[in-house]
C-alpha cells in the first residue's frame, strides 16, 4: 500500500517495523499459552456431545430391547424427561433424537461457561498485571 505524503514533510524511515517493534511478538513458550487459552468451538462441541449421547442412548435402548436384562435399570422413567420414549425400537429412534438435542445443548452450554470464565479470568490477570506496572506511575513525575 503506498501512502500520499506532500513532498515537504518528513517520512521517519522505518515507521512500519519501529510499529511492529513495540507490539510483543509471541515466543515459543507462549504458542503453547495461546492454545490453552483459545476458546472453544462452542457448535463442534455441541455437536460431539450429542452424537455420543444420543448414540449411546440408542445403544443402550436397542440392548434392553434386545436382551431384556432382568436386574436393568428401570430405562422407561427417560420417558418422563423425554417425549415419547419407551424402551422399543421406536422409543431407540425417539431416545436417538432427543439425546442428540439435549446432548448438543449440554455441550454448547458448557463450552460457552468455559470461554466466559476463561475470557473473564485472562482480563482479570491481564488488568491487574498493568496496574502493577503503572502503580508507580505518579513517583516518575
Amino acid at each position: 500500500m503506498q501512502r500520499l505524503v506532500r513532498p515537504d514533510w518528513p517520512v521517519p524511515e522505518n515507521s512500519e517495523r519501529r510499529r511492529n517493534e513495540t507490539r510483543p511478538q509471541p515466543g515459543p513458550d507462549d504458542s503453547l499459552a495461546l492454545r490453552a487459552f483459545a476458546p472453544v468451538d462452542k457448535r463442534a462441541l455441541g455437536i460431539a456431545v450429542g452424537v455420543v449421547s444420543g448414540l449411546a442412548l440408542f445403544v443402550i435402548t436397542a440392548l434392553h430391547t434386545l436382551f431384556r436384562p432382568a436386574n436393568a435399570l428401570p430405562l422407561e422413567l427417560l420417558a418422563q424427561y423425554f417425549y415419547g420414549y419407551q424402551v422399543s425400537w421406536r422409543g431407540a429412534l425417539v431416545g436417538l433424537l432427543w439425546g442428540l438435542l439435549t446432548g448438543f445443548s449440554a455441550g454448547w452450554f458448557v463450552a460457552f461457561i468455559r470461554n466466559l470464565v476463561v475470557a473473564t479470568t485472562v482480563f482479570v490477570f491481564k488488568a491487574k498485571g498493568e496496574l502493577a506496572n503503572t502503580r508507580d506511575f505518579l513517583d516518575h513525575i
